[in-house]
């Protein structure tokens, strides 16, 4: 049983964890801007790579640098830094949490459908990332090996599977112990890159005059549509600009923004102008400019200490996709799976099986099927782009009734941004043939079963509620009717309906003639916010005649553990523990021709609704105390 999110406020806002600064800082520089941190890998590469044909010259170096440096001021810096990550839910952040924020009241649900459908979207097209970013990250970083020695070449592609296999084989163990190397590691790897970025820089100081965006305007009047097509390698630049967000409730913003200002931006900066320093020296250096900065001596450690870099940058998205998942599964938009714990310390560090495997499958895949990273490009920047665009779409309606912004300011600040989201997605449109494909049809795919679920579920709740009786008649009823046994004992019924009588109870009252002394009709509320702090999680109405309505109340970030908060309302309800049966609702789908989902949608919904995790593993319900009682649903 899962429950539709419904807004609450429950837990109070925060301003980011508790703790030292400078510890989350280094934190936030080792997982959050690992993605971001990688990308001088390969995106200078492909802004100028062969099919966008624009040559390497003075004036197109200045405008591509130029270009990306007002792409990390303007999108991650101003946008995520400055303005996303503000919209904090109770302290967390993400897509997730945002659609959340803006997700339908029964006041305006039919208005604000629309949103909590591009939030899916948006989060189903994070999937698609997921698969790319250790595939490509990870395939680049080993290709180094072919300036060093090119007899290697052949070994890439089976380098980089073995290395994508291992990573995904030790996900089970967890980040925690792992994660306390990623600051350290991540803060030489931009020491390191500056450095190379610095010194040639030092070469050729006249670089640094592409923060001029004269040179962009330029660029763009001489090459126009091969340069709007360029965009498209630009992008890549901040392909980590939402993991900023996502992050946010492990870091805190200023924790994030500082490392961002003092750290990561310099070091970025710095590596992209000695590249671009390079190719105004040689331009020949453009099918590798990040890994010929590097003197010939240090290419090998260069080489490992990228590939540790994309490895933590791979990690770091593996491990955000589980928490997406987590949060997917609390808020009801997709089926119960399993999802483990992994750190009895850190919040919030989980482990999904399923998921795993299938980013695996999915990495490993594109790794042999593209082959390069130069290939891969191509299928990089749509998925990233389009969830961009989202998170703008629904920061304005947040910005606009929670900040009470003007119109006017939201279309300058927000639309200013959407001008620039656009502007990548339209680049990238163009690589959908070429590779582009993947990540929408693996976004397209999730977001249709993730809409089938809501759909499918919508229908089960309308289908249950039909004959339902209040409780309070049929309690009446009972106290009158001598034939009715008490029995020792409590019996939890879990059914969503607050104040209706689930089927289970009439079932087992129709077949048995006896209740229990104590009876709980029990329901569990997951509300948009990430936790419900403990004083408010409960709800308990005294009905009389030994039955109760409880009501349990989780954040989107909580697992449900109802043993142990009733044992919290021992007095109350006179709960016993070893005394006490669980009975669960086991629903049959029975579909008529020509009503509710439709053939396809129904066998899907059905197929999903089988393979969900048991709702007395998902509730924690000890096994040897859970009676199923089956209901035939007509959708």
């Amino acid at each position: 049983m899962s429950a539709a999110p419904t807004a609450t406020d429950h837990a109070p806002a925060k301003d980011g964890p508790t703790g030292a600064l400078l510890p989350l800082t280094i934190g936030a520089i080792g997982v959050v801007y690992g993605d971001i941190g990688t990308s001088p890998l390969y995106s200078l590469r492909e802004t100028f790579a062969e099919h966008h044909n624009i040559p390497v010259t003075d004036s197109t170096v200045l405008g591509a640098l130029s270009l990306i440096f007002w792409s990390l001021v303007i999108v991650v810096f101003l946008k995520y830094v400055m303005v996303v990550m503000r919209a904090d839910n109770h302290g967390e952040g993400g897509i997730v949490a945002l659609t959340a924020l803006v997700a339908p009241t029964e006041a305006d649900r039919n208005r604000r459908r629309l949103l909590v459908m591009l939030g899916l979207f948006g989060a189903a097209m994070l999937y698609g990332d997921g698969a790319i970013t250790p595939a490509i990250s990870v395939l680049s970083a080993v290709e180094g090996v072919e300036l060093a020695t090119p007899a290697l070449a052949r070994y890439v592609v089976p380098a980089a599977v073995v290395i994508l296999v291992a990573l995904f084989s030790i996900q089970k163990r967890g980040t925690a112990v792992v994660g306390k190397l990623f600051g350290p590691v991540m803060l030489v790897w931009f020491g390191v890159i500056a450095l190379l970025g610095l010194l040639r820089v030092m070469d050729d100081p006249g670089v640094v005059a592409a923060v001029n965006p004269f040179y962009a305007v330029q660029y763009f009047a001489q090459y126009t549509t091969r340069a709007f097509i360029s965009l498209g390698g630009v992008v890549l630049v901040v392909t980590g600009g939402e993991a900023l967000y996502a992050d946010l409730g492990h870091f805190g913003s200023r924790a994030i923004g500082r490392g961002w200002i003092a750290v990561v931006m310099p070091a970025l900066l710095l590596n992209y102008a000695g590249q671009g320093a390079l190719l105004l020296e040689d331009a020949d250096a453009v099918r590798s400019p990040f890994f010929l900065l590097a003197p010939e001596w240090a290419l090998y450690p260069l080489i490992a200490l990228a590939t540790a870099a994309t490895i933590i940058a791979s990690q770091a998205l593996i491990s955000g996709v589980f928490s997406l998942t987590n949060q997917a599964v609390q808020l009801d938009f997709i089926p119960r799976m399993v999802v483990r714990h992994t750190s009895a310390e850190a919040h919030g560090q989980v482990y999904v099986p399923s998921v795993n495997w299938g980013l695996l499958v999915a990495c490993v895949g594109l790794v042999v099927g593209f082959g390069s990273s130069a290939n891969l490009a191509s299928a990089y920047g749509v998925a990233v782009t389009a969830t961009m665009l989202i998170t703008s779409v629904l920061i304005a309606v947040y910005a606009r009734e929670h900040w009470g912004w003007s119109r006017a300011k939201v279309a300058t600040v927000i639309g200013g941004f959407m001008v620039v989201d656009l502007a990548f997605l339209g680049s990238n449109v163009i690589k959908i043939p070429s590779g582009g494909w993947f990540p929408l049809v693996l976004g397209a795919l999730l977001y249709g079963l993730m809409t089938t679920w809501r759909k499918g579920r919508a229908h089960v709740a309308k289908a249950l509620r039909r004959g339902e009786q209040p409780l309070p008649a049929l309690i009446s009823s009972i106290a009158r009717n001598p034939k009715v046994r008490r029995i020792d004992g409590t019996g939890v019924y879990l059914f969503p309906n607050q104040g209706r009588v689930p089927p289970a109870f009439l079932a087992n009252l129709r077949h048995n003639d006896a209740v229990h002394e104590s009876v709980v009709f029990l329901a569990v509320r997951t509300q948009t916010v990430p936790r419900v702090h403990r004083a408010r999680r409960d709800e308990i109405t005294h009905l009389g005649s030994g039955f109760y309505q409880v009501v349990l109340s989780y954040g989107f970030m909580e697992d449900p553990d109802i043993p142990a908060e009733l044992g919290h309302l021992m007095a109350e309800i006179a709960f016993d523990p070893l005394h006490t049966t669980y009975f669960l609702g086991k629903e049959s789908m029975v579909t008529r021709p020509g009503v509710g989902l439709g053939t396809w949608a129904e066998r899907t919904f059905q197929f999903m609704h089988r393979n969900a995790r048991s709702a007395a593993a998902y509730f924690k319900l000890p096994t040897d105390r859970v009676v199923e009682i089956g209901t035939t649903v007509d959708i």
